[in-house]
């Protein structure tokens, strides 16, 4: 006859805010963390929140669901990113978490390296670099919806980082709004990674600096970001910027307003409309480098 071991893990496992971690986070005897939590969650599971609670900080190294979309789930940290992804090939899923930095916290969510990450129905607030930041070390995907990511960055940093270190990066973000923080988005092709980002029906609000911006330096990556039905509005610096000569702004039926420049395109970047947006208001309103096609 043949026994399972003692310390199998299981696909589902529970948090509550007055488990033990000593538990073994089955519904009935839920964990107190979510880092004791996913020692004992298979790869592959997910680990769900019963009841509402702080749960900390966690580094995730395998594929693992974390779902708090039932009732309020929180990362408070000081310090230190709130949540850390890195291994190889993994994919991770983060649904209905308040992420929060009060203000020393480092990085909300700080993807090193795996295969995509997951961001559904969160809150990220108050991080002194990035609400997320997102820098794998190969290919990697990023989805991002229905997400508020704001007061993030001091005088760097910001709402999304986006810099691969090779391969390529392709990013998709619906219905998420970066608001007041340092930078709304920035894809960077300081590396050998190329970025190919999608911005859908967004709002991109009071940056300190640039709404969204796709930045190459000599001799980097391309960067290509495609806009549509969203809106850049009240930010320090430019909407819309696109510098150096590997990025490429596609941009259609959205809205720059309220900002310090509305397109801004320098050194080599170019910024392609399809005709149908709304350039007003700003301090400069700029110009597109030439229009996109319709098909």
């Amino acid at each position: 006859m043949y026994a399972a071991p003692a310390n199998a893990q299981a696909t589902r496992t529970w948090v509550s805010g007055v488990g033990d971690d000593a538990n073994p986070c089955s519904r009935t005897a839920p964990c107190k963390t979510f880092a004791g939590a996913i020692s004992k969650t298979a790869a592959g599971g997910t680990i769900d929140c019963l009841d509402p609670g702080g749960f900390g900080g966690v580094t995730i190294t395998k594929s693992i669901t974390i779902d708090c979309s039932s009732m309020t789930g929180g990362i408070l940290v000081s310090g230190t990113p709130g949540v850390t992804v890195s291994g190889a090939n993994i994919h991770v899923i983060l649904r209905g978490i308040n992420i929060e930095g009060v203000g020393t916290g480092t990085r909300g969510i700080n993807f090193v390296q795996g295969a995509s990450l997951t961001v559904e129905r969160c809150n990220i607030t108050q991080f002194t670099s990035e609400g997320i930041r997102f820098t794998p070390s190969g290919a990697a995907q990023l989805f991002v919806s229905d997400s508020v990511i704001s007061l993030n960055g001091v005088s760097g940093g910001g709402g999304i980082f986006v810099d691969p270190g090779a391969g390529s990066a392709l990013v998709t973000l619906q219905r998420v709004q970066l608001k007041r923080n340092f930078e709304g988005f920035r894809a960077s092709g300081a590396g050998s990674g190329v970025v190919f980002a999608n911005i859908q029906d967004s709002l991109v609000s009071s940056s300190g600096s640039f709404g969204i911006i796709g930045v190459t330096p000599v001799g980097g990556a391309a960067v290509f970001l495609d806009i549509q039905r969203s809106s850049s509005n009240l930010n320090g610096g430019a909407g819309i910027r696109a510098s150096g000569a590997g990025v490429q702004v596609f941009i259609g039926s959205s809205i720059v307003t309220a900002n310090d420049i509305g397109f801004s395109a320098v050194n080599g970047g170019a910024i392609f409309s399809f005709g149908n947006n709304a350039v007003d208001n700003n301090t400069s309103n700029g110009a597109a480098t030439g229009p996109a096609g319709l098909m």
